[in-house]
């Protein structure tokens, strides 16, 4: 595999996509493209509520149920008053409050409006918050505390593939007292969601999803919440959860979605009360950070496969300028879990960079059709780590013949 700094060679592995798009094909900037996706995700969306009307679509442990037509009643009226407010399409609306169904309604409502949600994760410092509110020229925000705006019902469904659609803030882009803000288009939310659902095999006949990554993180929102949505799936969210074992049970779970660092620190507990039966899919966001603070993954994963004997692992590796995806791997498969990565998949294409590249060996590029195409408000570190249609994600990484990806020990390139 020849690698190039200026026109990097790729390696792509393609997986079905579920029908929630077609075939992909290779645009005229060279990235390839999902070809028959919906024009917006409120569209993608409001085909599925009516297709799935009366099923479960959030269930909050402890607080409210709601079935696809209660959500997206309630949503609908969540823009209605965003509307009156004066919010419109491109605004941008933060939303700031803890995982729940409230959240769920609050970002609903605010895509129905038109408007772009900037997720504000709830566990931010206050100050920092504030400043990421600031810094995204919020014109509204949905908080945790009083009524959410309400009207009579409204969904904007103008948008187009190109416009943007999300603004999520990363820590990791840059070091400066803000985070940096990413956007993503509904082309790359669509695709992300396209992916995944395909990657996974996630089936149509009302898998039960506890989500337990923070929904404010591209890896809880964009690939768990918005998938799970997709194949007229329940998402299960447990804030306040006591026992696991009892959610997993009573709620006839079937997929765990978490990153390594949660799912650590819930084996203790399951292994208490075993619960897990049931449970057919586990999914881990593997970003670089968690690998650091959970334990070993080849550990973890044959704890996890003891507790959910009947499960598939997967791993998921991403950023949040790739819409938190990018490589997967099958754990229930891998020989070698300390330093891999995964597979690219989906439309995701990878480029290595730097003086060892051509041996295998450098910084890891990626781009695709989930891929973000630059920072908010930041020309400076959009030039720095966008460059044509590829991202430099600042990860040392080799690539083997096979298309497999693993962590160097160096981990980053200097400066990142």
């Amino acid at each position: 595999m020849g690698h190039t700094e200026r026109e990097p060679d790729a390696t792509i592995i393609e997986f079905p996509t579920n029908g929630v798009a077609g075939p992909l094909r290779r645009g005229a900037d060279g990235v390839l493209r999902y070809g028959d996706l919906n024009p917006a995700l409120t569209e993608l969306l409001d085909l599925r509520v009516h297709s799935f009307t009366n099923r479960e679509a959030v269930v909050e442990v402890g607080g409210p149920r709601l079935t696809y037509r209660e959500l997206w009643h309630s949503a609908s009226r969540i823009a209605g008053g965003l509307q009156d407010r004066g919010i419109g399409y491109g605004d941008r609306v933060a939303v700031h409050m803890p995982t729940g169904a409230r959240w769920v309604q609050a970002f609903l409502g605010a895509l129905l409006s038109g408007a772009v949600p900037v997720l504000v994760p709830d566990a931010l410092p206050a100050a920092v918050a504030d400043r990421v509110i600031a810094d995204s020229s919020a014109d509204f925000v949905l908080g945790p505390d009083g009524p959410l705006p309400d009207s009579t019902a409204y969904i904007d469904d103008g948008a187009a593939l190109a416009d943007p659609a999300l603004l999520c803030y990363t820590g990791t882009a840059a070091r400066q007292p803000v985070p940096a803000g990413v956007e993503l288009t509904n082309e790359n939310l669509l695709s992300a969601v396209s992916s995944v659902v395909g990657a996974l095999g996630l089936p149509v006949d009302g898998m039960r999803n506890l989500v337990l990554l923070p929904l404010a993180h591209a890896s809880g929102c964009v690939d768990q919440l918005l998938p799970t949505f997709a194949v007229g799936g329940t998402v299960v969210l447990a804030p306040g959860a006591r026992s696991l074992a009892e959610v997993l049970l009573a709620e006839r779970i079937d997929t765990v979605s978490a990153t390594p660092r949660i799912f650590a620190g819930l084996v203790p507990e399951l292994l208490a009360r075993p619960a897990g039966a049931g449970v057919r899919r586990i999914s881990k966001a593997c970003h670089r950070s968690e690998r650091a603070a959970a334990a070993a993954p080849a550990t973890l994963t044959a704890a996890l496969r003891g507790l959910f004997p009947g499960a598939r692992q997967w791993s998921v590796w991403g950023a949040t300028e790739t819409s938190g995806i990018g490589l997967m791997v099958d754990d229930t498969e891998l020989a070698d879990a300390e330093s891999t990565l995964g597979f690219a998949f989906g439309g995701t294409e990878l480029a290595l960079a730097g003086p060892r590249a051509d041996a295998g060996r450098g910084e890891l590029l990626c781009r695709g059709p989930n891929v973000s195409r630059r920072y908010w408000n930041d020309p400076g570190a959009s030039a720095a780590r966008f460059s044509g249609s590829w991202f430099h994600t600042g990860d040392l990484v080799s690539i083997d013949a096979d298309g497999l990806v693993r962590a160097d020990p160096v981990r980053r390139v200097s400066g990142w």
